[in-house]
């Protein structure tokens, strides 16, 4: 069965739907039994999606968690109020103190703040590597690492990985090593880990998978050696989400194929016009060859989204903010993967890596392209650009 069918068919048992076309939003925190066994017979199927109490998940976390499992792959799915807590969760079900993770680069600033203060503080070592290193991630390889973490494309500069190279050097590793790749650049459609024998996907769903926002969300999806072990800890942690976020959620992933392909038709006409342009040094946008690693974005990935940056030809905060300040269609915001057009700019891309230069001398702008007619979003960054060029 193909994505695009599994997105509309996917989580739909009749167990969960009770026959309707969408499962029904159930919420609940105590679930009450009519005797002790079957109390004891819901404790013992308490992995296995039975009503057992509400942090466990009801019919609606079910068929979602099902749905995930369906469309990307693996054995189960791990439920989180929102992407970063996915990440950490997923981290600490696998890292305590003494061990060491590897960790790309060009990770999501949050994700670098959580080695850096927490689990620093909890005597968990991190080595930052460069995400276009590939095999030789090999040589980083400690007798500690515990956990390879990518994020493919990078944060904010976009560089593509090596990803089967990577998985390839932990897994002639002597120690058992998990591998984590944060997905939500590709989501569930674009890119498939456990293809690439990854342990791990995680997604913010907050961004395409619920694609409006107005919900804050992630997941986990995990192989079935890694399962168990995500599973019970992330349970252990607290971790758990509303029955009314996942309806949103689960009715997101229905038209996530066709929000995906018009971001990424959007998003490619717009990242074209602006390779052309005279004021923009380059574009990283992973299927056009200017990014870093776009041959193996070609190798491995099915389509691209709408999310990507670009480098002008010099520039300085006044420039910056005169483009930003009178922007029309581009809103300025955090996260990005609704339906809206989002413009950043990002001062300071030298401070956010350590095994890594910055080599670009130009203002780095981070734009994602929604739903609106892309020849809006030209003129809008054409008048951006002028207003850009006119402070310099």
């Amino acid at each position: 069965m193909k994505k695009s069918t599994k997105l509309v068919t996917a989580g739909r048992d009749k167990k969960w739907t009770q026959g309707l076309v969408n499962p029904p939003v159930t919420r609940a925190s105590t679930v009450v039994f009519d005797s002790v066994k079957e109390m004891k017979q819901a404790t013992a199927q308490r992995h296995n999606k039975t009503l057992f109490y509400g942090r466990r998940g009801t019919q609606t976390h079910f068929a979602f968690q099902e749905a995930m499992v369906e469309i990307e792959g693996g054995e189960g799915c791990a439920l989180y109020p929102c992407g970063t807590a996915a990440i950490s969760g997923a981290l600490l079900s696998f890292l305590k103190q003494g061990d060491h993770l590897l960790m790309v680069d060009t990770a999501y600033e949050p994700t670098r703040d959580l080695c850096d203060k927490l689990l620093k503080g909890y005597g968990i070592e991190t080595t930052y590597y460069d995400p276009m290193i590939g095999a030789g991630i090999s040589e980083l390889i400690q007798s500690n690492t515990k956990v390879i973490f990518l994020e493919s494309p990078g944060s904010l500069t976009m560089e593509v990985q090596d990803s089967p190279a990577i998985v390839a050097a932990a897994r002639a590793a002597e120690q058992d090593i998990v591998v984590m790749l944060d997905n939500t650049w590709a989501s569930p459609l674009n890119f498939s880990p456990f293809d690439f024998d990854i342990d791990i996907s995680i997604q913010a769903a907050t961004k395409y998978i619920v694609g409006h926002s107005d919900v804050m969300l992630g997941t986990a999806v995990a192989n079935k050696r890694c399962w168990d072990q995500l599973r019970e800890n992330s349970y252990l942690l607290g971790q758990c989400t509303s029955p009314d976020d996942i309806y949103l959620a689960m009715r997101g992933l229905r038209t996530l194929g066709v929000r995906l392909a018009q971001h990424q038709k959007n998003a490619l006409e717009v990242a074209k016009w602006l390779a052309e342009r005279d004021e923009v040094d380059h574009v990283r946008h992973p299927a056009l060859a200017s990014c870093p690693g776009h041959e193996f974005f070609q190798r491995d990935f099915q389509g691209s989204s709408g999310l990507f940056s670009f480098v002008m030809k010099g520039g300085n905060q006044q420039a910056l903010t005169a483009l930003l300040d009178g922007m029309q269609h581009f809103k300025m915001g955090f996260s990005w993967g609704g339906f809206e057009s989002l413009i950043m700019g990002v001062n300071g891309v030298d401070k956010l890596r350590t095994a890594t230069q910055w080599q670009a001398e130009g203002t780095l702008i981070r734009v994602h392209i929604g739903l609106e007619d892309p020849a809006d979003l030209i003129e809008d960054l054409a008048a951006g650009i002028a207003r850009f060029s006119q402070q310099l």
